[in-house]
């Protein structure tokens, strides 16, 4: 069996129940998973991922408020009255 893991997505919150019911770690993943000899169906609450591959492909997040540029970063304040300044001279 080379892959014998399914993998869960356990919140912080429920890992003793996951635990509870035999759910392991793997600190290498940082994930929860539930070994193969386990009863899947104690752990749908859970499974997201079958035989090591996700079943959900994430797309990569784009940033919401910061734009690299080739001078830096410039960040956009959410308050439409925010003045930035350097430190030297008030704006």
């Amino acid at each position: 069996m080379p892959n014998s893991r399914t993998y869960l997505t356990v919140p912080y919150a429920e890992k003793d129940a996951a635990k509870a019911l035999g759910a392991k770690w793997d600190a290498a993943q940082k994930k929860w998973y539930a070994p193969a000899s386990a009863d899947l169906s104690d752990f749908s609450k859970w499974q997201t991922e079958v035989s090591g591959h996700s079943a959900k492909t994430k797309k990569p997040k784009k940033p919401t408020s910061v734009n690299n540029t080739q001078n830096g970063v410039v960040t956009h304040a959410k308050d439409k009255e925010f003045i930035a300044y350097n430190g030297e001279q008030q704006p």
